[in-house]
């Protein structure tokens, strides 16, 4: 991703891409005389009412049980979502700076600066080999990265937006996936870092990694990550996912420095300005 005004001559990459569709054909049908006979007549009005009554239930159904891939509302949101790496201000999905009230270990306060953008890039070798074919079926389009600094300058957290081709059937069957086989907690699916040079996240490698959440969205194509660690460089023998370091009474580095609160704060925050610069663009088109 670049800075506003820097962005390369369209068409960009993956500009116009989307989930495809099965081809819709008809047949043109031979005009006939219309004849008016009585129960012909009734029949085609029997027919007109039985088929606005199965074509409301099924309506009524989809909004019943949730079916977001029949929604035109939700069919727009994914395809405003999708293009936001390319057409969004950079301070607009990273912000300079977040607040991150209660967001410490007890319900401490945090705040965090921003100390580095990464240019957009593509999936193979800004993500894990493994994690990237983790997301396979959703199909990787581009990463987005920032790396930030807390106030004490003693953690670094970089944050990650990962845009896929998806709707919204795949990006739920990813996040039940998710769920049901534990990835997010896999430390071999652990998220890279983005070292920043010539800042205290110089040296911010996949060694000093020390806390990580993998968060897959069903409201937008996108899976948001995060991953935490030392600002002094140190290397993490043993990193655990948000859940673990946040657990009450843990007592490992990770849990005792609060960099679980690190990692979920930051990614909790960047998903929150993605949903609200979503809505917003979505409804400014309706």
């Amino acid at each position: 991703m670049r800075p506003p005004g820097s962005l390369p001559a369209p068409p960009y990459p993956w500009a116009g891409q989307r989930p495809e569709t099965p081809q819709e054909t008809t047949t043109r049908l031979r005009p006939v005389p219309s004849r008016h006979h009585p129960l012909r007549v009734a029949a085609a009005v029997a027919c007109v009412v039985l088929g606005l009554g199965l074509i409301g239930g099924a309506a009524t159904g989809s909004w019943l049980t949730g079916d977001s891939a029949a929604d035109p509302a939700a069919r727009d949101t994914f395809a405003t979502a999708r293009g936001l790496w390319h057409n969004v201000p950079v301070d607009t999905l990273f912000p300079r700076t977040l607040a991150g009230n209660g967001a410490g270990p007890g319900g401490a306060d945090r705040e965090w600066t921003r100390i580095g953008v990464a240019p957009d890039g593509g999936c193979a070798g800004t993500l894990d080999p493994l994690l990237l074919g983790t997301l396979r079926p959703v199909g990787c389009v581009r990463v987005l990265r920032a790396t930030y600094v807390d106030a004490t300058s003693s953690n670094v957290t970089t944050v990650g937006l990962v845009f896929t081709q998806a709707d919204t059937l795949a990006m739920d069957t990813l996040r039940t996936r998710f769920r049901a086989e534990g990835l997010a907690e896999r430390a071999d699916l652990m998220p890279r870092t983005f070292p920043v040079k010539g800042t205290v996240a110089g040296g911010f490698g996949d060694a000093q990694r020390a806390s990580w959440t993998v968060n897959v969205l069903t409201e937008a194509p996108v899976v948001v990550f995060a991953v935490s660690g030392f600002a002094d460089g140190r290397k993490v023998a043993a990193p655990q996912p948000v859940d673990k370091a946040m657990a009450k009474g843990a007592t490992t580095a990770p849990a005792q420095s609060g960099l679980g609160h690190e990692a979920k704060g930051i990614a909790d925050r960047i998903e929150r300005a993605l949903r609200k610069t979503v809505s917003a663009r979505t409804a400014a088109t309706q």
